[in-house]
């Protein structure tokens, strides 16, 4: 097996370390190892919120690049809580259930879950197999089919009387304690909230007795955490304590969920951890084992064909023959993680198989049938694949969406309960306009999963549906995916759809990507291709080319800057006055995308100066005034686009999609960002009549084929270029990429679910 998946996973965990900026005291020994060339990494995705730029200059990048939850700052929950919130609850209900269900199961240990025995048979079976020899047979098994797991929750309103009681903030005694604590250290008191929301009760004690569980506080970094440790410990601190080890090696693993893993392979692991100054990573990874931080899975090497042989006292003991056996790698993740994307596994397979074949209550072969002949193309094969088949996937690109949505209008006019979801507000609406579509069956997936939209629960806490389409599936990480797989009843029929050819989601995983990677479903690749010049540049992208292309109604322009200053005032010029002229597309109805939020022409410089031409104020508020666009970020990966309303002592008052929003004061600087420039990752799922993709000269080496595709195709009617990159774009566009990410979904699916042609 090639090493350079590992030594990228390595690269990577590393880079999102070093790309985060958290206060504290600083090592007196810089880490010379870091490293800062994932281009990926630079962007939203591998922020863990879908808008970061991996730069950690102010506190809302060092609190969303660590993935914190809402629940981590948040003050007491209102008695009406937000989609994000109540989504946050559902998950948390979620991993509780399936660890329910591990503690459960009786017999042999499967394969990919929690291990048990002491810590040295732990360690034994790592090395072994690092080593080419027989895995420990006791701790790694195949796993079996899952039977179905109950539904989330039990009905709507003990759903509703289940989010109510979210966390609220740290008692203020509990915040002065791990206040006090944190200045006899030397840390920023401003640490004090966020870190006794992180350790939870008992926060201070936990701080005195394991100086390094300040890791566990988004943004802080891992030399923050040294030189806090040596001012409360002082001559008891070194590097090879074990508690280091052990804090270090769970961080590396939430640095590399930040960037899309689900788990790390164990040679990158104890490779990061040794550029992280941790005398013996082993040992390290061991200790995090014995005490439950991380769980330890060995996953069959895909196309290895070198045997690895079993040994002489295994053939002494059944007297069977010397067996050749798949070597396999061995991988450390999260628990959290690890969970989601067993569940997920579990689910699918359900999915696949228990789609009733002969259901008299639903429509027949000759119903589904008649339903195809009225349509034509891959609808008309979607619909058919539909008929037979509990999973479907669907891919293609924006115009692409009518096939699913004549799917939808086809079984409801069967009768089929259906919902079509989307990632965003923005797509929503789209989906709700198309023919055929009932109003209230187009919901977004976290007001779905909230219980906030869509068809409710039945009586065993499953989604009330018959067929579920998921749009813009790549967006969906491995929580979000497991919960909607856990919450289909029995018989359902699901369908993932969207374009492969977008940045993948904002939190960990690869989920639709996997998906059709394993084969285990019906896929149906649209032949209905985006029109006009926008669609035939984007359509070349997707294959590598970036093209010129006839655009004679200026659908499409290049503007060529020298540096970043004339980049900015061209954005500016483009947004306030070229497009609202020539293409009839208003200021507001055109959207500026942007590589990352630092640098020259980031995010942050360009809304300031769009700010003071679109709309200028003095920013009383946190820099906000009303009028504004904003985006707020709640919670990890989620993002919604509004305007501010006012300000007051409540707080900031937006309007998002529609509905009311309101940001207490200490959380402004947190949640809340000016929103005339975006990410690519921010603005993915949206689409805006006009858009101003901005590549200043920095820029080069954080630009992807994802990045492009996703960026050049957010625009409907127009798309200009400010270009000075030169040929960094075209040479992204060829050669880089995704930035791969460890993921054991495919491994997870193999054993449960054939592969089948497609």
């Amino acid at each position: 097996m090639s090493t350079e998946p590992e030594a990228a996973a390595a690269e990577e965990a590393e880079t999102a370390a070093a790309e985060e900026a958290g206060p504290g005291t600083p090592d007196a020994a810089p880490d010379a190892t870091d490293t800062t060339d994932d281009a990926e990494a630079t962007d939203d995705a591998e922020d863990g919120d879908g808008d970061g730029d991996g730069d950690g200059t102010d506190s809302a990048d060092g609190a969303d690049g660590e993935g914190e939850s809402a629940e981590a700052t948040e003050p007491a929950a209102p008695a009406e809580l937000s989609e994000t919130e109540a989504e946050i609850a559902a998950q948390r209900e979620l991993r509780e259930r399936i660890e329910q269900r591990k503690a459960s199961k009786e017999g042999p240990i499967d394969a990919g879950t929690k291990l048990s025995g002491t810590a040295a048979d732990l360690l034994a079976a790592v090395r072994a197999v690092e080593s080419g020899e027989q895995p420990v047979a006791s701790a790694f098994r195949e796993p079996e089919p899952a039977p179905r797991r109950p539904a989330p929750s039990p009905a709507a309103e003990p759903v509703r009387a289940q989010l109510s009681s979210a966390p609220s903030a740290p008692a203020e005694e509990s915040v002065e304690a791990v206040r006090t604590v944190l200045t006899e250290g030397g840390a920023p008191a401003a640490l004090a909230a966020p870190t006794a929301a992180a350790l939870g009760e008992g926060a201070e004690g936990q701080l005195r007795e394991d100086p390094w569980q300040l890791l566990r506080v988004p943004g802080v970094r891992t030399e923050q955490a040294d030189g806090f440790a040596r001012a409360l410990l002082g001559a008891e601190c070194g590097p090879d304590d074990e508690r280091r080890g052990r804090a270090i090696t769970v961080w590396l693993l939430e640095q590399a969920a930040a960037a899309g893993h689900t788990a790390l392979d164990s040679s990158a692991l104890t490779a990061a951890l040794g550029q992280r100054a941790v005398p013996d990573p082993d040992a390290a990874v061991q200790s995090a084992l014995a005490e439950g931080e991380a769980l330890v899975f060995q996953d069959a090497v895909e196309g290895a064909d070198v045997p690895v042989q079993r040994s002489d006292d295994e053939d002494a003991q059944d007297g069977a023959e010397e067996e050749p056996e798949r070597p396999v790698r061995v991988l450390i993740g999260l628990e959290r993680y690890a969970l989601a994307e067993e569940s997920l596994a579990d689910g699918l397979a359900r999915v696949i198989n228990s789609l009733t074949k002969d259901d008299a209550s639903g429509p027949s072969a000759d119903d589904w049938e008649a339903a195809a002949a009225e349509l034509s193309g891959s609808a008309a094969e979607l619909v058919r694949a539909v008929a037979g088949h509990g999973l479907v996937l669907h891919t293609g690109g924006e115009t692409a969406r009518t096939e699913p949505a004549a799917l939808v209008a086809a079984a409801a006019a069967m009768g089929l309960r259906v919902c079509v979801a989307t990632h965003s507000a923005d797509g929503r609406h789209r989906a709700a306009r198309a023919p055929g579509v009932p109003e209230a069956a187009a919901v977004t997936v976290a007001g779905l999963l909230a219980g906030a939209e869509g068809p409710g629960r039945d009586a065993d806490g499953a989604f009330a549906l018959d067929l579920l389409v998921v749009l813009d599936a790549p967006q969906l990480d491995v929580e979000t995916a497991a919960m909607l797989a856990e919450s289909l009843p029995d018989g359902a029929r699901l369908v993932l759809s969207g374009d492969p050819g977008v940045l993948w989601s904002a939190g960990p995983g690869r989920v639709f990507a996997d998906l059709l990677a394993a084969r285990c479903c019906p896929q149906v690749v649209s032949r209905t291709p985006d029109p006009g010049p926008i669609g035939e540049l984007v359509s070349g992208i997707g294959i590598g080319e970036l093209n010129q292309v006839e655009a004679p109604g200026k659908e499409v322009v290049i503007v060529p800057v020298r540096d970043a200053a004339e980049a900015i005032h061209r954005t500016v010029q483009l947004v306030a006055d070229s497009v609202p002229r020539a293409i009839g597309v208003p200021a507001e109805q055109t959207q500026v995308i942007t590589p990352g939020h630092g640098g020259a022409a980031g995010t942050r410089v360009l809304n300031a100066a769009l700010k003071e031409r679109l709309n200028p104020g003095p920013g009383r508020f946190g820099g906000f005034d009303p009028g504004d666009r904003v985006a707020h970020v709640p919670a990890a990966g989620r993002t919604t686009l509004g305007r501010v309303v006012r300000a007051d002592a409540e707080g900031l008052h937006l309007e998002c999609d529609g509905a009311p929003v309101v940001v207490g004061k200490e959380r402004v600087e947190q949640e809340v960002r000016h929103a005339w420039a975006l990410t690519a990752h921010q603005a993915t799922g949206l689409r805006w009549p006009a858009a101003v993709v901005v590549l200043p000269g920095d820029a080069g080496q954080a630009l992807t084929r994802p990045w492009v595709y996703t960026a050049f195709s957010r625009g409907e009617r127009h798309l200009s270029v400010v270009q000075g990159v030169e040929q960094a774009l075209p040479r992204a566009v060829a050669e880089r990429l995704w930035k791969d990410r460890t993921t054991r979904l495919r491994t997870l699916l193999r054993p449960q679910v054939p592969s089948v042609a497609v």
